[in-house]
């Protein structure tokens, strides 16, 4: 690899490298110390292609869930069985990775240019800016931004748009994967918003029970499934359709709470 070569946005690799590197193992304990992060299904990392991957989640925080992505992956990619141990696998990490973000998220400090730096592809929010509620078109600049981060590599987008639970899917994630024909892999996180600050760069509580699950990338008929089903499968992937708030009884629901209490202490 040059010295200088960059990605398709520009970004010199001998750069993101290091960068990768050095906030790897600034946050590794946050995964394997103060928290111990839970991972299942990482095995299906290996068997995916290079380029052309969309991974979809549920969001909790800003920044620590796709911060735990790049360290799940890369362990993942160096033959870790769902175990981020030992922070070596980051030194020869996985480039061409990517995520979506919000532009004016990434411009909000120095940590988030770095950050963005490291693998962001910032579009502009359609439906919030500055705090407020909007109402714009989308900008096919940012579709086409995600269409070059999926011909390079691996993109992960959070298709909801908020870390509020249970919001509704954005369609702009149907229409990219209708559009791009993407292998689509789902993520289910929990424990992030406890353990963490909403922007992910501070550990609010130690010892929380987090969670990382891998699943098998979706069954999607790109020619003949309609918007409304994709964003339908979508939801139910990601754990965040409806009916997930009806099945659980109230009953089990505060078990739940006192189970993760009891591990929070």
């Amino acid at each position: 690899m040059g010295l200088f070569k960059r990605n398709p946005f520009g970004h010199i690799l001998f750069v993101k490298k290091w960068l990768i590197r050095i906030l790897g193992g600034l946050t590794h304990r946050r995964f394997r110390g103060f928290n111990d992060l839970q991972i299942e299904g990482s095995e299906i990392i290996k068997n995916l292609p290079d380029t052309n991957v969309l991974f979809i989640s549920n969001h909790q925080t800003y920044f620590a869930d796709v911060i735990a992505m790049f360290h799940v992956f890369n362990a993942s990619l160096s033959g870790r069985l769902d175990s981020i141990k030992n922070v070596g696998y980051l030194w020869n990490p996985k480039l061409n990775m990517y995520y979506v973000a919000a532009k004016e998220t990434m411009k909000s400090g120095l940590l988030p240019k770095i950050l963005a730096y490291v693998g962001s592809v910032s579009i502009e929010r359609t439906w919030r800016a500055e705090g407020q509620d909007v109402n714009r078109q989308v900008k096919m600049s940012d579709i086409s931004s995600i269409g070059k981060a999926l011909d390079d590599g691996w993109v992960v987008t959070f298709p909801q748009g908020t870390t509020t639970p249970f919001k509704p899917i954005r369609k702009g994630t149907a229409h990219i994967i209708k559009r791009y024909k993407p292998v689509v892999v789902p993520i289910v996180i929990d424990g992030f918003r406890r353990s963490f600050d909403k922007k992910g760069l501070r550990v609010k509580k130690k010892n929380v029970y987090q969670s990382f699950e891998i699943k098998a990338p979706l069954e999607i008929d790109y020619e003949n499934e309609s918007i409304a089903d994709i964003v339908e499968k979508i939801e139910y992937a990601i754990e965040q359709h409806p009916s997930f708030l009806k099945v659980i009884p109230q009953t089990e629901l505060l078990a739940k709470e006192e189970l993760n209490r009891k591990r929070e202490w």
